[in-house]
């Protein structure tokens, strides 16, 4: 299995999926264990919009551990098979180690910021 992360360069998941630096994309063997971890540099900008659900895919990552995310890159990651768990916040390492463990959950709330600026010329409502 391969969870992504959006992350700072601190290795702290970004609070909003489309302002991050990088993406660590996890490999997690059958016993729950990392075995290696990747980084891919993001494009700044807004997710749904971006390849970088593409990418992320072609890599092999089927799990999304985000802390604030629009319901647009939601989508987008959805449709290229990778599934979206919102709400994550702390060092990416050990957000995936307790999603492992099945300690983490999807908190169900999107990135409210983006859904207001939704359809205004530019997701993030910049003029």
């Amino acid at each position: 299995m391969k969870i992504a992360v959006p992350v700072t360069k601190s290795n702290q998941v970004d609070d909003h999926f489309g302002h991050c630096e990088f993406y660590s994309v996890y490999t997690i063997t059958e016993k729950g264990e990392i075995v290696d971890v990747q980084t891919i540099k993001s494009e700044q900008g807004c997710g749904c919009q971006s390849n970088i659900a593409s990418v992320l895919a072609e890599n092999g990552v089927t799990i999304m551990l985000a802390g604030g995310i629009g319901g647009g890159a939601i989508n987008v990651l959805n449709n290229s098979g990778i599934e979206v768990v919102r709400g994550c916040s702390g060092n990416a390492a050990e957000i995936v180690k307790l999603y492992v463990e099945g300690k983490i959950n999807d908190s169900g709330e999107s990135c409210a910021q983006h859904e207001q600026h939704k359809g205004q010329g530019n997701h993030e409502g910049k003029r």
